[in-house]
């Protein structure tokens, strides 16, 4: 918290932050302002509402110190930059950026809002670094509706790859030391990042569709016609890194892509198969210098850490559990939460540096974050707050309750 202090000019909303952030690392059966509210002591969620709404702070800012953070304690010159997206389901329509939209986080079209993240993977741990709130064109044809949800006057439509590309384009810019970048085949369908990546010559290994037209010396072909007219000798089985139950070996294949002649750098399509299946998956592949097959699959294979990420930011650090509707709540929360998994992450780091005991595996980011629930955080649990606590919720429904029959009855013929 010392890392972040100084992006808040006042001692309240300083405090206050520390214990949003200790409460989104507690064990709390919901995180939202009101759980997080009573496990501070507040006598009511108006304090922790003020933090994401209208206290005086700039999440930009601290996003910022996250970054450097997660750099001093992370640092890999050859680390891979991560983009991805993940949903988070909602009811209504006035939350920013919701609309009927295909997420991953239920595998199919559902209202939810859409967030593109920067995943910092290096050798010895990774955590977002970065976030962009995707705002369908729908929201940005609607000035009414974009400035009853707070979303700043000047912002323009952006397609997921444009966010990526932004976010990827000012890591960089700020020495965020990395040498690849990778994504799926959002990404790798796009070809303004490609050019931007391969402009800073920093090489990339993104998905595409096996229906991509792929230039080489013998012709254009499509992805999945060249992997099907590979020879036997062409395949080598090498692992994409360490998974749950062991290593992930797969079958990979590398084809030269035919590169124009004023572009320097080396191109390549990659193709994984899975031994078990026979599923294919393609990958566009770039790199300033010459480098071999085993660092190209290292690469594809680091994009699992995405996954992981989200997976511990939502269970760990309530990442997708706001319940906040407009655009600077969004942010505050959702920087907050990438502040607490970036700390579990960090402190996973260093624990797995030092001697592990034999017979016990490392610690892991879960562990940890249950350890420092169970020594470090101190809820409040006397009776009487819990009683108060009991009284205000009670109350609030009930206006709540009362509200909603009023405007029934109203909108009744």
């Amino acid at each position: 918290m010392a890392r972040v202090a100084g992006r808040f000019a006042r001692v309240e909303p300083r405090r206050r932050a520390r214990a949003f952030v200790l409460g989104l690392l507690a064990d709390l059966p919901r995180k939202n302002c009101w759980t997080i509210a009573e496990h501070a002591g507040d006598a009511s969620p108006a304090g922790m509402q003020h933090l994401l709404s209208r206290a005086s702070w700039n999440a930009d800012q601290v996003r910022d110190d996250i970054r450097a953070f997660v750099v001093d304690h992370l640092r890999d010159e050859e680390a891979v930059l991560v983009v991805d997206e993940t949903g988070d389901l909602k009811k209504g329509t006035a939350s920013v950026g919701v609309q009927r939209q295909y997420t991953g986080t239920a595998g199919r079209i559902e209202n939810s809002q859409v967030a593109v993240y920067l995943v910092y993977s290096a050798t010895a741990g990774h955590t977002a670094i970065d976030r962009r709130l995707y705002i369908p064109r729908s929201w940005t044809q609607d000035p009414d509706r974009c400035r009853a949800a707070g979303i700043p006057d000047d912002l323009r439509f952006a397609t997921k790859p444009a966010l990526a590309t932004e976010m990827i384009a000012q890591a960089l810019d700020a020495d965020v030391p990395a040498a690849w970048v990778t994504g799926d085949e959002v990404y790798g369908g796009d070809p303004h990042l490609s050019a931007e990546l391969e402009r800073r010559q920093i090489g990339y290994v993104l998905a595409v569709s096996r229906k991509r037209p792929i230039a080489t010396r013998a012709g254009v072909f499509r992805a999945g016609v060249l992997a099907h007219g590979l020879p036997k000798k062409a395949w080598q089985r090498l692992s994409a890194g360490d998974g749950a139950k062991g290593r992930r070996f797969y079958d990979w294949a590398q084809v030269d892509i035919d590169s124009p002649p004023d572009c320097p750098g080396h191109r390549w399509l990659l193709i994984r198969r899975n031994r078990r299946t026979g599923e294919l998956a393609f990958y566009r592949c770039y790199s300033a210098r010459l480098v071999p097959l085993a660092t190209l699959v290292k690469v594809a294979g680091r994009r699992w850490t995405v996954e992981e990420t989200f997976q511990a930011a939502k269970g760990l650090a309530g990442l997708d559990e706001h319940q906040v509707r407009r655009w600077t709540s969004w942010h505050r929360w959702t920087t907050l939460a990438m502040l607490a998994h970036a700390f579990l992450a960090v402190t996973a780091a260093i624990e797995r540096a030092a001697p592990t005991a034999p017979g016990l595996a490392p610690l892991t980011c879960n562990e940890i974050r249950r350890l420092f629930a169970a020594f470090i955080v101190q809820p409040a649990r006397d009776l009487a707050h819990r009683l108060r606590w009991s009284h205000w919720r009670r109350q609030h429904q009930a206006r709540a309750r009362t509200s909603h029959y009023h405007r029934q009855a109203a909108q009744q013929p």
